[in-house]
């Protein structure tokens, strides 16, 4: 089954449709979140329905829908999979008027879109190989804390990325080595992982959290500090994290060899604890169904 959940119903992928003047069209006016589900089940649910609702309240636009409404549309598309693993996309317009206006209108009609799609199974390779890396100067707006569907400079530095032989690029201002192109960065230094702290100029991850969760539950050391242009060139492990990419591990940055060329030591240990994470969600997804069979 492929349907998308368009304003209150669901419907068929091609009859989705919304006006040519929906302001998440024209400006970009609009926010997201990806929320991966596994055996059927939301990962981190009340997390990144907190980050919408947070991402909602940064551009002035009122929920439209409540925690249960968006738990109960979620479920439905999480059903359709059929237990397998799937992604949730869900994006809140500022919604559709007669006159194309950068003005927010006095009374606003959101326009609400979710629709699922399969996880691609991860690239055995990059748990073995692991991926390269450059990094770029960030031109994006101030805001990047805020989830808004805005990602042309995203865009643009991945595709700089591909152009260079690379896998993905890691944005700097002002010395400092934020975040991936749709993803959290962190390093390993002198046993130490290091991430930046929250902030405007980055986008509080789901998985980051989560991350250093893990690593506290293992005794592993970290710190939430700022990381520079030469901190980023040292480190002795590198990493990318994010809903659908979960850990990769960077061997090659700016062509520079990472470490030993190869997914370090903590990366195995943190990405076992990832991975065992997620087959919790599946067990006990299991168990659920058969309790209902």
């Amino acid at each position: 089954m492929d349907r998308v959940y368009l304003n209150g119903r669901f419907v068929s992928r091609e009859h989705a449709c919304v006006p040519v003047t929906d302001r998440g069209l024209l400006f970009g006016d609009s926010v997201y979140e990806v929320i991966p589900a596994y055996g059927g089940v939301p990962f981190r649910l009340a997390q990144h329905l907190q980050r919408l609702e947070r991402s909602l309240a940064a551009i002035r636009l009122d929920n439209p829908l409540s925690r249960s409404a968006w738990e109960a549309v979620i479920g439905e598309l999480c059903g359709d999979g059929g237990g397998e693993d799937r992604s949730i996309y869900v994006q809140v317009t500022r919604g559709a008027y007669p006159t194309r206006n950068h003005r927010i209108p006095a009374e606003v009609t959101p326009t609400v879109i979710a629709f699922s799609s399969p996880i691609p199974q991860r690239d055995p390779r990059i748990a073995q190989k692991g991926i390269a890396v450059i990094t770029t100067p960030d031109i994006r707006w101030h805001r990047c804390d805020i989830k808004a569907t805005t990602l042309l400079a995203n865009i643009l530095a991945q595709a700089e990325a591909v152009e260079k032989g690379a896998d993905d690029a890691i944005f700097v201002r002002d010395g400092l080595a934020t975040e991936g192109t749709a993803s959290n960065l962190f390093i390993v230094a002198e046993n130490r992982l290091i991430t930046p702290p929250k902030g405007d100029q980055l986008l509080p991850g789901i998985t980051r959290d989560l991350v250093l969760e893990l690593a506290k539950e293992a005794g592993v050391p970290y710190r939430e500090t700022p990381i520079t242009v030469d901190s980023l060139a040292q480190a002795t492990e590198v990493w990318l994290t994010s809903s659908t990419r979960e850990i990769a591990p960077v061997v090659r940055l700016d062509g520079r060899t990472v470490g030993d060329g190869r997914p370090g030591p903590l990366w195995r240990r943190m990405d076992r604890l990832f991975q065992q994470a997620k087959e919790r969600l599946r067990q006990a997804a299991r168990k659920r169904d058969e309790t209902n069979e």
